[in-house]
């Protein structure tokens, strides 16, 4: 069962459509301009952070920005942790940045019509798709601000399809932006800065008994399954082993977090 996607042809003025992959796009020298701006905005995001958005650069680069946006309570997105890659090109703020969902199990799962599994979020403001687009006075904040948004709802076509798709999304954001996301903090080398890591196994240990009841609520869903072979759509909820995983995962950051709130191994530190 897969999420209807938007089509970011139909949109009007998207002058910067061609490029927006930070992965693939060409590694160009920043100009002065572009890290003066961005080391501003990075300490404006640091000095007032932004509700539920996690930020962090690459010690290496700070074009390379790297952000978890915790997913909106009362959403199917609740207490996921969806990494969003940013990459601010030389001329950067005169275009926008490109940005990419990484939290897609490797191209298999899509979240919302405008999340592809691909990677690429269709928004105006990054010139992916429609609606208002990118002005020098927007900044990294803004684009992710917006990405949060996205995760407010899931918009599907009708009422019943609504319903089946919410649980399908609730159980992919525990399976995959969940426990996903958090064993990977536990790899010797993150897809995240260590700093979000931190970020997302405290956050995750503070949540856990959350998510224990979100696995336990996927248990009951007979009536899901039921709506979504009339309507002709094939679901699969991996209730058990993910409880297992969801478990093992808390037994694992716990021993990585000390008594202290520290945690081990290498880049460990203040959060």
């Amino acid at each position: 069962m897969s999420i209807p996607q938007a089509d970011p042809s139909k949109t009007e003025d998207r002058p910067f459509i061609g490029v927006w992959d930070p992965l693939t796009c060409v590694d160009e020298i920043p100009t002065p301009s572009c890290l003066s701006r961005i080391r501003q905005e990075l300490s404006d995001i640091e000095d007032n952070p932004l509700p539920g958005i996690f930020v962090c650069p690459e010690d290496n680069d700070i074009t390379r920005i790297h952000s978890i946006i915790i997913g909106p309570a009362e959403t199917p997105y609740e207490g996921g942790f969806f990494h969003v890659f940013v990459k601010c090109p030389a001329a950067y703020p005169a275009v926008p940045p490109h940005v990419r969902l990484m939290t897609t199990d490797a191209g298999k799962v899509s979240f919302h019509p405008k999340l592809y599994a691909c990677g690429k979020i269709c928004l105006g403001i990054v010139g992916t798709g429609p609606g208002p687009v990118w002005t020098h006075d927007k900044g990294i904040g803004s684009v992710l601000m917006k990405i949060q948004l996205l995760l407010s709802d899931v918009i599907t076509p009708t009422e019943a399809y609504s319903s089946v798709l919410k649980d399908k999304v609730r159980h992919d954001t525990v399976r995959v932006a969940v426990c996903d996301a958090v064993a990977a903090c536990l790899h010797s080398n993150p897809p995240y800065p260590s700093r979000l890591a931190r970020v997302m196994m405290k956050t995750f240990t503070e949540s856990y008994d959350r998510y224990e009841d979100q696995i336990k609520a996927l248990g009951e869903l007979e009536s899901s399954r039921n709506l979504a072979h009339m309507l002709g759509v094939s679901v699969t909820y991996l209730y058990q082993p993910l409880m297992s995983r969801l478990k093992n995962l808390g037994q694992e950051v716990k021993d990585k977090i000390q008594p202290s709130g520290g945690l081990t191994g290498p880049g460990s530190g203040g959060i």
